[in-house]
């Protein structure tokens, strides 16, 4: 399958504007950043307070889908790897959060957006490493 055909521009868009939209949402009113690994490494931390938001906001993430699957269209979803592949490759996203000091989404929308130099130079390194990770997978394996 071709998956750049399939690009819809309009729906990443309002996509994109409800992830912003959130990110701004949570930030005026918690005063936190959203970057999914740090709000999930609170729920399993010692010690936290604040776990009743962050048990929503992932409760949400998982419960947004499923009502989707639920209620929405039917899409057809094939995910072209292994269950071992797919946890193997979870178990390197969750290393790699950690060295990093947070997720794509803490330092992409949010690090940006707030003019960090280290999300700024994590997204560029997220980036660079996607492109030599497909350029490796489609042009030299």
């Amino acid at each position: 399958m071709d998956y750049t055909t399939d690009f819809t521009p309009v729906s990443a868009l309002i996509g994109g504007g409800l992830i912003g939209l959130s990110a701004v949402i949570l930030m005026a009113a918690n005063g936190r950043i959203a970057g999914i690994s740090g709000i999930a490494g609170g729920l399993i931390g010692p010690g936290v307070a604040d776990r009743a938001w962050r048990a929503a906001f992932i409760a949400g993430l998982v419960i947004a889908p499923l009502a989707y699957m639920a209620f929405g269209p039917r899409i057809e979803v094939q995910i072209p790897a292994t269950t071992g592949l797919l946890i193997a490759a979870g178990l390197l996203v969750g290393i790699g959060t950690q060295l990093g000091s947070g997720c794509t989404s803490g330092h992409g929308v949010c690090g940006i957006s707030r003019f960090s130099a280290r999300g700024i130079v994590a997204t560029l390194t997220f980036m660079a490493a996607g492109a030599a990770a497909v350029f490796v997978i489609r042009h030299v394996v």
